[in-house]
């Protein structure tokens, strides 16, 4: 009996850090989409902060290059 009582708050534990880890995975990921880390304003404003004006061409080719290694 006892073993069986071990053995339940176990497997329930283990469920409950697999259920909280995938949660916690969704909500990370929908936060990241409804709030990208970076975009186009943030890399205008560090090429202007090193001292010069980038074109939109320079800011699209960064955005893309940052996307492709996502």
């Amino acid at each position: 009996m006892d073993w069986q009582l071990i053995l339940y708050l176990f497997i329930g534990i283990i469920i409950g850090i697999i259920i909280g880890f995938l949660i916690t995975r969704m909500l990370f990921k929908k936060q990241l989409e409804k709030n990208p880390p970076i975009n186009e304003k943030m890399i205008e404003a560090m090429m202007s902060s090193m001292g010069r004006k980038p074109s939109q061409k320079q800011v699209r080719q960064v955005m893309q290059q940052m996307n492709r290694f996502k």
